[in-house]
């Protein structure tokens, strides 16, 4: 029973407000935004700090719920993700983690490595771009959910894809939302 406690310091020392690890269905979302939201009203944050986090946690939701593959192991089926707000001093960082196809790893790592090249013009011009060029893909995204992250946080998106086996990584994505609003 120790992990419990070894788990409670780890949420402690990471500064973490909000964890959630299972399946993710759009009334999971609904739920955590609902808490992450009391708990940003009750903090006293600034509004447009509240929006910048709101909106990078429904993306970043929308994107786990949308995108993530379904991990087949053996006989078991699973949509298991997880999904965690931290806030310290000066920023909140919203992260998540998902299982994803090795087939799927490398057209996502480029999206995100060039998203990440991008200043604050050049991520409004590839939004724009995407707009006007895209359409919708066959799980409804227009691959727009990224580079908005990217525009609110004003940050670098950190990802990493660690292997779980010989068919599937975990995405794990994180973002930081500075906590003054003349940051970005």
């Amino acid at each position: 029973m120790n992990f419990i406690y070894d788990l409670h310091r780890t949420m402690m020392s990471q500064k973490l407000i909000l964890v959630y690890q299972g399946d993710f269905t759009q009334e999971t979302t609904k739920s955590i935004l609902a808490m992450a939201e009391r708990n940003l009203d009750s903090s006293g944050e600034e509004s447009s700090i509240k929006r910048k986090v709101f909106n990078v946690m429904v993306e970043s939701l929308q994107n786990i719920v949308k995108h993530s593959d379904e991990l087949v192991d053996g006989q078991t089926r699973s949509h298991a993700a997880i999904f965690l707000i931290g806030k310290e001093a000066n920023r909140y960082s919203i992260m998540s983690g998902n299982p994803i196809r090795k087939v799927n790893v490398d057209k996502l790592k480029a999206a995100l490595d060039k998203i990440n090249s991008l200043d604050k013009d050049g991520l409004k011009d590839l939004y724009k771009e995407i707009i006007k060029n895209t359409t919708i893909s066959e799980k409804g995204g227009a691959g727009l959910g990224f580079v908005d992250m990217a525009r609110k946080s004003g940050a670098k998106l950190e990802f990493a894809f660690p292997e779980m086996n010989a068919e599937y990584c975990f995405f794990c994505l994180k973002v930081n939302v500075p906590r003054e609003a003349g940051e970005n």
